[in-house]
């Protein structure tokens, strides 16, 4: 029987299921960034790699100022690459874009989470860069969450299933009576069960096109509205 939910956030509550890569990377076909994949995909992964390893994101950036950071990142990553393709023109347009879209999919996770809570405690547990208190607040859904479980604060990351065991001591529940929910099948999925966690994952598009053999699921759902429906 469900207790309590753990959510996560970053491909999770902000995009739909939809794996940053393949967000930022529809923003750039949308705004006319004319570079290969190959570049493109580079550009994410140094991008990440940096925000990762250096300070660069401070407390009280909001999201937007956290997006616009690793969007110039990339873009100089770009620039640097081919200093002949004028990208980092393209930096506010980009940045508009995907911040559109964030803004639609965590009104809708909003919605969903507020249901849930009626009955439910929820903690959310993410891979974040010490700032998703701020990000919480500035899309309004900092009194959803009885916990917040942020990799930068405690030192452990996903897919160490460690995060998710604090996530469920922070609800003072057993594992089995916790649902996790996020979209990424190795860092959420398989680390939840890992765990002792139920496990639903967000099937949408991934960083790759690779088939996955969902068995660490126990529900495999496509829009975060359909959490409600399940019997979990």
């Amino acid at each position: 029987m469900t207790k309590g939910y753990i959510f996560d956030y970053g491909g999770t509550l902000d995009t739909g299921g939809c794996h940053w890569g393949r967000l930022i990377g529809h923003a750039y076909e949308q705004c006319g960034v004319g570079i290969d994949n190959q570049l493109f995909r580079e550009a994410y992964v140094y991008a990440e790699r940096e925000l990762a390893k250096q300070p660069i994101i401070q407390p009280h950036y909001s999201f937007r100022q956290t997006l616009a950071t690793k969007l110039q990142i990339e873009l100089e990553y770009i620039h640097r690459c081919h200093p002949e393709l004028h990208v980092k023109d393209k930096h506010e347009a980009l940045l508009n874009t995907l911040y559109a879209t964030t803004q639609k999919e965590t009104a809708r996770s909003k919605r969903v989470l507020e249901q849930l809570k009626v009955n439910y405690p929820l903690v959310l547990v993410s891979n974040f860069y010490g700032n998703i208190h701020t990000v919480l607040r500035e899309y309004g859904m900092d009194h959803l969450f009885d916990n917040v479980i942020e990799s930068a604060v405690v030192g452990v990351r996903k897919p160490d299933a460690r995060i998710f065991t604090l996530g469920v001591d922070a609800l003072a529940l057993q594992p089995h009576e916790v649902v996790v929910v996020g979209d990424s099948y190795d860092k959420d999925i398989v680390a939840a069960k890992n765990a002792g966690c139920q496990t639903v994952w967000i099937k949408g598009e991934g960083w790759t096109d690779e088939e996955i053999d969902a068995q660490a699921a126990d529900h495999v759902i496509t829009s975060i509205e359909q959490v409600i429906e399940l019997n979990c």
